[in-house]
């Protein structure tokens, strides 16, 4: 190709080097790694669209708190397993606030990132009934949930929801839920990495089939309130955003700080058990465990502590102190993230164009927002030959084939954008049309 940023010769060497095994189908971290050891040969920089971390500075009210935290001498003991009582109140009252449901601050328990929240609800949902021991994935998703399935060897289903939205969600979803083996359903909304957003009538159908089938929904609230097609940022004010804990009481949302406050590097989260769910007693639970069965007490004791010891200490007084800030008004976190849409609707209209199209396009009553991330196709390559060809135009990516997406095409993320590179992602995208015309 005359256009190219880098030759094929030059990148197939680095993926040797690095000992990747097929580029075409590379996680994110394998993506990251070829495309920091090309701009560290080259000098040349990258248009970095791989990893979802924040682009934006900490939280000042968090780091300010976590700080006074560390002053006051909290770094000297163990933090209990359930959390801190000021992070527990605040999570509650934030929740009340900004999605206008109640979960008691008992049911609220901070975990090391959303991550370690998955982690551990995978864990105890697939032991509470015999026989109900898979995890159903609403499709495309977190790739890193489906590795911690691997690491416990809990199976899972998976469908891609690009067919099945509105009313035909319903008759997809109970095809996997009457065979009686799923134990906990999961998705992220708005969703990483295709930027749809289930819409009530969606989450309605999910939560009464929940409990039909007495099943575990969990909804990865990573990106709260970040559909800003709306304005949901404002604290005890409608509109509200949709959550599947309106429709059912089988259900425990995780709510991180990672991208709301741009805390991505301390580890903070929230899982949020309805109060109904926690205390659910599961006989098979008591019996595995040697407890009351009782699912919180479980869930925090025998569980999640033996996955972190606790959360630190100082970042719960950091994240407790920015939930206080914006509920009582003090802090527009919306606001704040607003900048990714800003940055994917520029990102967008260079990749349309020069010829791609957006894969994932449209929830069930209007277009899909802009944001975090967003998805883009060009013509029938897929989505490995896509994440390929953009990388010898110092574009980095990752295939929605990872992430369980049937559609073929590549994830965006904006995140890491910065201002010097639009022109140079439009010059880049220009040669790669020229090298690459449609039909």
């Amino acid at each position: 190709m005359g256009h190219q940023v880098f030759s094929e010769e030059l990148v197939a060497s680095v993926v040797k080097e690095l000992q990747i095994a097929d580029l075409a189908h590379a996680t994110i971290g394998e993506v990251l790694l070829v495309a920091s050891r090309l701009e560290q040969q080259t000098g040349i920089p990258f248009i970095r669209m791989d990893q979802g971390s924040p682009g934006l500075p900490a939280n000042r009210v968090g780091v300010e708190a976590e700080k006074a935290a560390l002053d006051r001498g909290v770094g000297a003991q163990y933090p209990a397993a359930d959390g801190i009582p000021e992070l527990k109140r605040e999570a509650s009252r934030f929740v009340k606030a900004f999605v206008d449901i109640d979960i008691s601050p008992r049911a609220r328990i901070p975990t090391t990132g959303s991550v370690a929240a998955s982690f551990g609800a995978f864990v105890i949902t697939t032991q509470c009934v015999p026989g109900k021991d898979k995890v159903l994935f609403i499709d495309p998703g977190f790739p890193i949930q489906k590795s911690q399935l691997r690491i416990i060897g809990a199976k899972w289903e998976q469908f891609d929801i690009y067919h099945y939205r509105g009313e035909a969600l319903r008759e997809k979803l109970e095809s996997y839920l009457k065979q009686g083996d799923i134990a906990a359903i999961v998705y992220s909304n708005p969703n990483n990495p295709a930027w749809i957003c289930l819409e009530d009538s969606e989450l309605a159908i999910i939560g009464e089939l929940s409990t039909r089938y007495g099943v575990i929904v969990l909804e990865d609230m990573a990106y709260f309130c970040m559909d800003f097609r709306q304005d949901l940022g404002q604290p005890w004010k409608a509109p509200y955003p949709p959550t599947v804990a309106r429709y059912t009481d089988n259900y425990i949302l995780m709510l991180s700080s990672s991208k709301i406050f741009s805390y991505a590097g301390q580890r903070m989260a929230v899982a949020c058990v309805s109060d109904k769910l926690f205390d659910m007693h599961y006989p098979a639970l008591a019996e595995r465990y040697g407890d009351s069965g009782v699912f919180g007490q479980t869930f925090v004791a025998s569980v999640l502590y033996m996955i972190t010891s606790g959360c630190t200490a100082s970042t719960q007084y950091g994240y407790a102190e920015m939930l206080r800030a914006a509920t009582d008004g003090e802090l527009d976190f919306a606001a704040d993230v607003r900048e990714y849409a800003r940055r994917a609707e520029r990102m967008k209209k260079i990749f349309t164009d020069n010829g791609f199209h957006i894969v994932y396009d449209y929830d069930v009553t209007r277009p899909v927002g802009d944001g975090f991330f967003f998805t883009v196709g060009y013509g029938r390559m897929s989505g490995g030959e896509l994440l390929r060809e953009l990388l010898y135009y110092g574009v980095s990516s990752i295939s929605l084939e990872t992430t369980g997406s049937g559609q073929p095409g590549v994830r965006a993320c904006t995140s890491r954008m910065r201002e010097e590179l639009y022109s140079v992602m439009e010059e880049r995208m220009k040669a790669f049309r020229l090298d690459h015309p449609l039909n």
